[in-house]
């Protein structure tokens, strides 16, 4: 394996903004399946069938660099007897080409449809490989404005961690058909229920999928298994989403980041209970007057062996919350 150097740098922190908390993203995690050569050309792609017709890519848990080409997100595929659908690409154009060799090595029948469960750059990098194929984007209704404008920012900050050629290559896609509520997507003999949620959760642009045939559900990063959650959005909103999330009728969960398959809707417990802990924290916190510096290093430490990653994220996290409750 060839060896590089690891290059990571974290954007700005912008307070209240999308784009200040998406910084955490280009470090976000998952485990690494394949190889990659320096100029980010993929060697190895593992993929694993998890359900009948249902597989998975799982990234790795570590941080985004030229060596692992962004391979830092969970893909799923799903093949019908007529169509695959691609959920989510990657973060490198390297990775989505990948991810595109792999399906044909899988089935002969067409990639029909790529779908984006939110606009972070290690899920959307990759769709450059599928442009101009014929193949349909799908996401929720919030994601192309999401994309225009923090598109941007994202290109930027990943120019830095990718180097100029990777970025060269990729292209900012935004979907054409659009989630406002739930949509059905039929693959032959296969159908998926995709979902937008709501209110502003992980992000404002969480969308899922549910293989029906299967009860596979593809959560994005709704739902994190051993890596920390990140919280982008809102915790409000997160919290909220979860019990609705945990009521669809699913028997097993991919994750948007974590190297496994967890059980449904189990897999949600230890999200849950973290994402509570940091709200209960941080509100004891701002009603014994503490303030942002005190209380952050503080939030959530009984958690701390719990999570991957957790020394990472966990002060954006409680930073994030802070500000979110403050004026409650």
């Amino acid at each position: 394996m060839f060896m590089i150097r690891l290059r990571t740098h974290l954007a700005p922190k912008r307070r209240g903004t999308a784009i200040g908390v998406v910084a955490v993203f280009i470090v976000v995690a998952a485990l690494l399946a394949g190889r990659f050569q320096v100029n980010a050309q993929p060697v190895a792609f593992a993929i694993q069938e998890i359900a009948n017709g249902d597989y998975v890519h799982f990234g790795q848990i570590a941080l985004s660099s030229v060596d692992n080409a962004a391979d830092i997100a969970n893909i799923g595929i799903v093949v019908g007897t007529d169509a695959v659908a691609i959920i989510d690409t990657g973060g490198s154009v390297a990775v989505g080409q990948a991810l595109r060799e792999a399906v044909g090595k899988i089935t002969g029948k067409p990639v029909r449809y790529v779908i984006n469960t939110h606009e972070h750059p290690d899920h959307i990098f990759g769709n450059a490989a599928f442009a101009g194929s014929g193949v349909i984007f799908v996401g929720h209704r919030n994601l192309p404005a999401s994309i225009e404008a923090h598109g941007p920012f994202y290109l930027r900050a990943f120019r830095d961690i990718l180097g100029d050629d990777a970025i060269a290559r990729v292209r900012l896609i935004a979907p054409t058909l659009l989630v406002d509520d739930t949509v059905k997507l039929d693959l032959g003999d296969r159908t998926l229920l995709l979902t937008a949620w709501y209110p502003s959760a992980h992000t404002d642009c969480d969308l899922t999928v549910l293989d029906e045939k299967t009860h596979t559900l593809f959560s994005g990063d709704l739902v994190f298994i051993d890596h920390i959650p990140v919280i982008d959005g809102s915790l409000k909103g997160w919290l909220d989403v979860l019990p609705k999330l945990a009521a669809l009728p699913a028997e097993r969960v991919v994750p948007g980041h974590g190297r496994r398959a967890g059980p449904w809707p189990q897999a949600l417990d230890d999200e849950q209970r973290y994402l509570r802990t940091v709200r209960a924290d941080v509100r004891g916190f701002i009603a014994a007057g503490k303030k942002l510096t005190e209380a952050v290093p503080r939030v959530a430490q009984s958690e701390r062996d719990r999570w991957m990653l957790f020394d990472e994220y966990n002060p954006r996290n409680a930073t994030a919350a802070f500000a979110e409750y403050e004026w409650e």
